[in-house]
Protein backbone atom coordinates (compact mmCIF):
# COMPACT_ATOMS: atom_id res chain seq x y z
CA UNK A 1 0.00 0.00 0.00
CA UNK A 2 1.34 3.38 -1.00
CA UNK A 3 1.54 6.28 1.45
CA UNK A 4 2.01 9.93 0.87
CA UNK A 5 4.46 11.94 3.52
CA UNK A 6 4.37 16.02 3.10
CA UNK A 7 7.31 18.03 4.46
CA UNK A 8 7.31 21.57 4.94
CA UNK A 9 10.13 24.34 5.75
CA UNK A 10 10.21 28.03 5.38
CA UNK A 11 13.53 29.21 4.58
CA UNK A 12 14.09 32.86 5.08
CA UNK A 13 17.33 34.89 3.16
CA UNK A 14 19.13 37.34 5.58
CA UNK A 15 22.11 38.49 4.06
CA UNK A 16 20.36 41.93 2.18
CA UNK A 17 23.61 43.86 3.46
CA UNK A 18 21.84 46.91 2.53
CA UNK A 19 21.85 47.15 -1.00
CA UNK A 20 20.36 43.63 -1.93
CA UNK A 21 21.53 41.70 -5.19
CA UNK A 22 22.98 44.81 -7.00
CA UNK A 23 26.38 42.82 -7.59
CA UNK A 24 27.91 39.51 -7.47
CA UNK A 25 29.81 40.96 -4.53
CA UNK A 26 27.35 42.96 -2.56
CA UNK A 27 24.74 40.45 -0.87
CA UNK A 28 25.63 37.46 1.79
CA UNK A 29 24.86 33.94 1.20
CA UNK A 30 23.00 33.71 4.34
CA UNK A 31 20.08 31.41 4.90
CA UNK A 32 17.71 30.28 7.89
CA UNK A 33 16.03 27.46 6.76
CA UNK A 34 12.69 26.89 9.72
CA UNK A 35 10.62 23.94 10.53
CA UNK A 36 7.86 23.99 12.77
CA UNK A 37 8.45 22.83 16.36
CA UNK A 38 13.07 22.40 15.21
CA UNK A 39 15.76 24.37 15.89
CA UNK A 40 16.50 26.75 12.96
CA UNK A 41 19.48 26.37 10.97
CA UNK A 42 21.92 28.31 9.84
CA UNK A 43 22.74 27.94 6.15
CA UNK A 44 25.05 29.71 3.40
CA UNK A 45 26.39 28.68 0.24
CA UNK A 46 30.07 26.75 0.23
CA UNK A 47 32.89 28.51 0.77
CA UNK A 48 34.12 28.95 -3.10
CA UNK A 49 30.97 30.26 -3.78
CA UNK A 50 30.89 33.34 -1.20
CA UNK A 51 29.54 31.58 1.33
CA UNK A 52 30.18 31.25 5.19
CA UNK A 53 31.98 28.35 6.13
CA UNK A 54 30.81 28.07 9.32
CA UNK A 55 27.00 27.49 8.48
CA UNK A 56 25.39 24.14 7.10
CA UNK A 57 25.62 24.61 3.07
CA UNK A 58 23.21 22.77 0.44
CA UNK A 59 25.89 20.46 -0.13
CA UNK A 60 26.44 19.18 3.28
CA UNK A 61 22.82 18.75 4.10
CA UNK A 62 22.46 16.19 0.68
CA UNK A 63 25.47 14.73 1.81
CA UNK A 64 23.85 14.76 6.05
CA UNK A 65 20.24 13.26 4.58
CA UNK A 66 22.06 10.37 2.59
CA UNK A 67 23.83 9.48 5.58
CA UNK A 68 21.17 9.30 7.89
CA UNK A 69 18.84 8.11 6.08
CA UNK A 70 20.90 5.06 5.44
CA UNK A 71 21.86 4.81 9.59
CA UNK A 72 18.34 5.49 9.94
CA UNK A 73 16.86 2.24 7.47
CA UNK A 74 20.23 -0.05 8.40
CA UNK A 75 19.67 -0.03 12.24
CA UNK A 76 15.76 -1.18 11.48
CA UNK A 77 17.13 -3.58 9.06
CA UNK A 78 19.28 -4.83 11.67
CA UNK A 79 16.42 -5.02 14.20
CA UNK A 80 14.82 -7.51 11.61
CA UNK A 81 17.83 -9.85 10.91
CA UNK A 82 18.32 -10.00 14.45
CA UNK A 83 21.48 -8.11 15.06
CA UNK A 84 22.68 -6.17 17.73
CA UNK A 85 24.59 -2.99 16.74
CA UNK A 86 26.03 -1.37 19.90
CA UNK A 87 28.00 1.20 17.27
CA UNK A 88 27.98 3.33 14.28
CA UNK A 89 30.03 6.27 13.03
CA UNK A 90 30.02 7.10 8.88
CA UNK A 91 33.14 8.84 7.16
CA UNK A 92 31.20 9.61 3.79
CA UNK A 93 31.99 11.72 0.88
CA UNK A 94 30.56 13.23 -1.84
CA UNK A 95 31.92 14.12 -5.43
CA UNK A 96 30.10 17.52 -7.07
CA UNK A 97 31.52 18.87 -10.22
CA UNK A 98 31.05 21.78 -11.27
CA UNK A 99 30.19 23.68 -15.30
CA UNK A 100 29.53 26.95 -15.84
CA UNK A 101 27.05 28.84 -13.49
CA UNK A 102 26.09 24.61 -12.41
CA UNK A 103 26.95 21.60 -11.49
CA UNK A 104 26.19 18.33 -10.14
CA UNK A 105 26.75 15.75 -7.71
CA UNK A 106 28.37 12.23 -9.39
CA UNK A 107 28.68 10.26 -6.47
CA UNK A 108 28.36 9.64 -2.65
CA UNK A 109 30.14 7.02 -0.48
CA UNK A 110 28.85 5.99 2.48
CA UNK A 111 31.43 4.92 4.78
CA UNK A 112 29.97 2.78 7.90
CA UNK A 113 31.77 1.42 10.62
CA UNK A 114 29.43 -0.48 12.31
CA UNK A 115 29.81 -2.76 16.32
CA UNK A 116 28.13 -5.48 16.59
CA UNK A 117 28.25 -8.01 19.78
CA UNK A 118 28.34 -11.00 18.24
CA UNK A 119 31.16 -12.86 15.53
CA UNK A 120 28.18 -14.96 13.93
CA UNK A 121 26.18 -11.59 13.10
CA UNK A 122 28.63 -10.08 10.82
CA UNK A 123 27.64 -11.75 7.46
CA UNK A 124 23.96 -10.50 8.60
CA UNK A 125 24.68 -7.16 9.24
CA UNK A 126 26.61 -6.89 5.97
CA UNK A 127 23.48 -7.91 4.39
CA UNK A 128 21.91 -5.45 6.20
CA UNK A 129 23.68 -2.81 4.09
CA UNK A 130 22.26 -4.34 1.60
CA UNK A 131 18.54 -3.73 2.24
CA UNK A 132 18.85 -0.40 4.11
CA UNK A 133 20.41 0.72 0.80
CA UNK A 134 17.35 -0.40 -0.95
CA UNK A 135 15.17 0.78 1.94
CA UNK A 136 16.51 4.61 1.86
CA UNK A 137 14.39 7.03 0.94
CA UNK A 138 16.91 10.09 -0.09
CA UNK A 139 19.20 7.22 -2.08
CA UNK A 140 16.52 6.43 -4.00
CA UNK A 141 15.26 10.33 -4.92
CA UNK A 142 19.15 10.89 -6.49
CA UNK A 143 19.96 10.80 -9.83
CA UNK A 144 24.05 9.52 -9.27
CA UNK A 145 25.27 6.66 -7.66
CA UNK A 146 25.33 6.06 -3.66
CA UNK A 147 27.87 3.46 -3.00
CA UNK A 148 27.89 1.66 0.31
CA UNK A 149 31.62 0.36 1.42
CA UNK A 150 30.66 -1.00 5.23
CA UNK A 151 33.24 -2.81 7.91
CA UNK A 152 31.90 -4.29 10.57
CA UNK A 153 33.85 -5.05 13.80
CA UNK A 154 32.73 -7.54 16.80
CA UNK A 155 32.89 -5.91 20.29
Amino acid sequence: MMSQHEYRQHAEWTGNTGDGTTGYRDYERSVTVRVDGKADLLASADKPFRGDPQRWNPEDMLLSSLVSCHLLSYLHACVLAGVVVTAYTDDATGTMITEGNGGRFIEVVLRPRVTVTEADMVDRAIAAHRDAHEWCFIANSVNFPVRVEPEIVVA
